[in-house]
C-alpha cells in the first residue's frame, strides 16, 4: 500500500502544481475547489498502474493521469448542473459555490489544462478525444432518449462511465510505447472496470446514506436518471451481480496482458475488485 500511496503523491502534487498555474485568480479558485476537493482519484491511478504493467514507470504517465482527472473533473462539474446536485465529494458543489456560469467557465477551464498535458502526444489526444465523444454521446441520450432496457442501459453505461475509463488504461500503455494490442486490451479492460463502477454507483445512490457517501442519494429515482435499477427489473443484489460479471470479464482481459511489473498488474486486479465492493 505504501508504494500506491507514492503513486498517488505524485498524482496530487503535480495536479496540484497544474493548477497554481491557472490564472486569472478567480478562475483559479474556480479551479481549485472542483480539483482539489478530495476524490479516489482512480482513473488517472489506472494510467499510471497500467503505465508500469506493461514496462513504464509512474513518471512516464504522471502527467497523463493527471490529465484524465482534469477531463473527469470537467464533466463532473457540468453533472452536478445537470442534476441540480448541491453536493459533491462532501463539499459543495461548482454551481451551488459559485454559480452556473462559473462553473461552465471552470469545466472549460479543466479542459484546457487537461489537453494541454496530452498536446504533445497525438495518439494520448486522439483517444481523450475519442472518450470525449462517447462521454457526449451518452451524456446527450441520457437528456434525450433515456434507455428502456439492460441492454441500452449497458450502452449508456460504457459511454458515461467506460470511456473515460478506457482512455485512462490507454493513455498508460501510450505512455509505455505499448504495442496496439496492448493498448486495446488494457483499455477493454478498464472499460469493464468503469462499467462495474458505474452499475455499482447506481445501486449506492438506491441504497447508501448520502452522509457516508459524500453526495446526496435518491437522485436518479427523484430526476427519473437511467439508472440500472431504474431503467430495468433487476433488484439491488442482482444489479451488484451484473458488475461482478463485468469486473470478472476485465479480468480476463487484464490476464491476457504480458506483465512486466506483476505488482503493478496485481494492483490493475485488485481494482475491479474495489469496484464492486465499495460502499462510497
Amino acid at each position: 500500500m505504501e508504494l500506491l500511496e507514492r503513486r498517488r503523491a505524485l498524482i496530487e502534487e503535480r495536479l496540484a502544481e497544474i493548477i497554481d498555474g491557472v490564472d486569472p485568480e478567480t478562475l483559479n479558485e474556480e479551479v481549485r475547489h472542483v480539483a482539489l476537493s478530495g476524490g479516489k482519484r482512480v482513473r488517472p491511478m489506472v494510467t499510471i498502474l497500467a503505465c508500469e504493467t506493461v514496462g513504464g514507470t509512474a513518471t512516464d504517465a504522471t502527467d497523463f493521469g493527471v490529465g484524465i482527472e482534469l477531463v473527469h473533473n470537467a464533466s463532473l462539474v457540468i453533472d452536478d448542473i445537470i442534476d441540480r446536485s448541491e453536493l459533491r465529494r462532501g463539499t459543495t458543489s461548482a454551481w451551488a459555490e459559485f454559480g452556473h456560469g462559473p462553473a461552465i467557465v471552470t469545466s472549460d477551464g479543466l479542459l484546457g489544462e487537461a489537453f494541454a498535458l496530452f498536446s504533445a502526444n497525438p495518439d494520448a489526444t486522439r483517444v481523450v478525444a475519442e472518450a470525449m465523444v462517447e462521454l457526449g454521446v451518452g451524456e446527450a441520450t441520457e437528456l434525450t432518449s433515456q434507455p428502456e432496457n439492460e441492454a441500452e442501459y449497458m450502452t449508456l453505461a460504457r459511454r458515461k462511465t467506460g470511456s473515460l475509463f478506457r482512455a485512462a488504461a490507454e493513455l498508460g500503455a501510450i505512455a509505455a510505447d505499448s504495442d496496439p494490442f496492448t493498448v486495446e486490451t488494457l483499455g477493454e479492460y478498464a472499460e469493464r472496470v468503469g462499467i462495474a463502477f458505474q452499475i455499482r454507483d447506481d445501486v449506492l445512490d438506491a441504497v447508501a446514506d448520502s452522509n457516508e457517501l459524500g453526495k446526496p442519494t435518491g437522485h436518479d429515482a427523484a430526476l427519473k436518471r437511467p439508472s440500472v435499477v431504474q431503467v430495468t427489473d433487476l433488484t439491488p443484489d442482482e444489479a451488484n451481480r451484473r458488475a461482478r460479471a463485468e469486473a470478472d470479464r476485465a479480468i480476463d482481459a487484464l490476464e491476457q496482458v504480458d506483465a512486466a511489473d506483476p505488482e503493478a498488474k496485481a494492483y490493475l486486479l485488485e481494482l475491479a475488485e474495489f469496484v464492486v465492493e465499495r460502499e462510497r
